[in-house]
């Protein structure tokens, strides 16, 4: 029964309660398993873990039990946490999650005409990061898969809705910096700009 019980908290994505883990295992084991047995289990379980030989231990939290790093450990895991979030999206992707923010919903056909290029790796980077999500089929020649930006995504940029996003008339061309203005004799009899009006 410990294997079993260790399987369901450590395969759980929350604290499991004891309810649930009764519930599971009678029907798994075919049997009326006394919630007494499954406790005794999981005091069980719980010494195993506390050892030193192990970076994790079991916990009665949030009215159930759970697998969490021991305390020597944090450290390392919020490094490991940092170190992930200050990963930075490849151009390609943040031309592609700009390209949902605004066209949403969109299907990949739609993405891959606007950016003449293929948006698989970039569509997966972006599901994997879950700043995009599936939000249904198109109704298009082979049903494609239509993306939208998730909830993560209005929280990545700080935004309350997405009627915060810059609209597209507050976008300005930057002015081109690199390198001096050529004199007028540069250019070609084609290319002269017109006189200003001191001129």
């Amino acid at each position: 029964m410990k294997q079993h019980i260790e399987a369901l908290v450590f395969a759980s994505p929350q604290a499991i309660p004891l309810t649930e883990i009764k519930s599971v295992l009678d029907e798994a084991l075919q049997a009326d398993v006394p919630e007494d047995d499954i406790l005794s289990a999981i005091t069980d379980i719980t010494a195993q873990y506390k050892a030193e030989g192990y970076a994790f231990e079991l916990v009665e939290i949030a009215g159930g039990y759970q697998f969490l790093t021991k305390g020597a450990y944090h450290n390392t895991i919020a490094i490991h946490l940092k170190q992930t979030t200050k990963k930075r999206l490849s151009q390609a992707a943040l031309e592609t999650l700009a390209l949902v923010a605004y066209k949403q919903p969109v299907s990949k056909p739609e993405l891959e005409e606007i950016r003449g290029v293929n948006c698989d790796y970039a569509l997966q980077k972006l599901l994997e990061k879950e700043l995009v999500t599936i939000a249904g089929r198109s109704e298009g020649p082979g049903r494609p898969l239509l993306y939208a930006t998730s909830e993560k995504f209005m929280d990545y940029l700080g935004i309350n809705s997405l009627t915060d996003l810059p609209k597209p008339k507050d976008f300005r061309e930057v002015e081109n910096s690199v390198g001096e203005v050529p004199n007028i004799e540069e250019f070609t009899p084609a290319e002269q700009p017109p006189p200003t009006p001191d001129e």
